[in-house]
């Protein structure tokens, strides 16, 4: 009786066992420079910077930006043009008073701008991504700050060039001239650190741009206008000696006080009544206090916002 032989098994066509393959599709280690954190901190700011006037953006994140500047230095010119054209003695206004008169302009500024540099990473919830490299919060933050605060100075000092570059044409005093342009780029130097603060503490408060538009001209308007209309009141009862008490509730106010008492500059108060050098130390250690402050706020907010 003939015995049937065992027959080996087969494995089905098409098995994984059969069609597992290693590849050797050559990628290497990255061995170039490593750049680091100073690197990234640099780059964040220089974006950040740049996005502030829509550069490297689309046309219509340019229009808002380029706009304000050009109103920012269409009335320098025209004063420019009109002491050229009259052969006057001085300029109409002085360099430090030319942004308090436009702080409207640079209040919606700062409005338009501060939510479109931190607003849209909060939104997206893209700030830990930035933590996941060597960059660090604090680093983000300082690059923000620096950003907006460079990006307000333009703002506020192509002004200012424009005014001396034509005083100089005008061939009025070189001496006074330069002087009154250096106090100028203090004041506008602080003006810029203070609004940027205050406008990116608010902004990183909700992810909406909208509303964070919305509270930052309302903090500056209501500010401005509550302390002026407080001032008014204390000026016609001849409470003349609270006038610079109250300036040191709006930013506006603040940096006027700061330049009254030590840039010689003319106050806006009511009066003209302008802070004592006593009164304008505390002008000015409010003022640092306030910049420090939303330094920490926008720390800590940015570490809880990393997590």
């Amino acid at each position: 009786m003939a015995v049937e032989q065992p027959q080996p098994l087969r494995t089905a066509a098409g098995a994984p066992g059969d069609q597992t393959r290693i590849h050797n599709i050559g990628y290497r280690k990255y061995d170039g420079p490593r750049l680091g954190r100073s690197y990234a901190t640099r780059s964040l700011y220089s974006q950040s910077l740049r996005g502030a006037y829509g550069l490297g953006r689309s046309i219509k994140s340019k229009v808002l930006p380029m706009l304000l500047f050009v109103v920012m230095c269409v009335p320098a010119a025209i004063m420019v043009a009109v002491a050229v054209a009259t052969k006057a003695k001085d300029l109409p206004v002085d360099y430090t008073r030319y942004a308090i008169i436009m702080q409207a302009v640079i209040s919606l500024y700062v409005a338009s701008q501060a939510p479109q540099s931190v607003s849209r990473d909060l939104r997206f919830k893209t700030v830990p991504l930035y933590f996941s490299r060597p960059i660090e919060t604090a680093d983000y933050v300082r690059a923000k700050y620096a950003a907006l605060a460079s990006a307000m100075f333009v703002l506020t000092a192509a002004p200012l060039i424009v005014l001396y570059v034509g005083a100089l044409l005008a061939k009025l005093d070189f001496a006074d001239q330069t002087k009154g342009f250096a106090q100028g780029l203090v004041s506008v130097a602080l003006l810029s650190l203070l609004f940027a603060g205050i406008g990116l503490v608010i902004a990183s408060v909700t992810p909406r741009r909208g509303f964070g538009i919305a509270a930052v001209i309302a903090v500056m308007t209501i500010s401005y206008g509550a302390v002026s209309t407080l001032q008014a009141i204390a000026d016609a009862q001849n409470s003349s000696g609270a006038i610079p008490w109250i300036g040191l509730f709006s930013p506006v106010t603040l940096i006027d006080g700061v330049q009254s008492a030590f840039l010689g500059a003319s106050s806006a108060f009511p009066g003209e009544v302008g802070p004592s050098s006593g009164q304008g130390a505390v002008y000015v250690l409010v003022v640092l206090g306030l910049i420090a402050a939303c330094y920490g706020l926008l720390l800590r907010r940015y570490r809880k916002a990393g997590l």
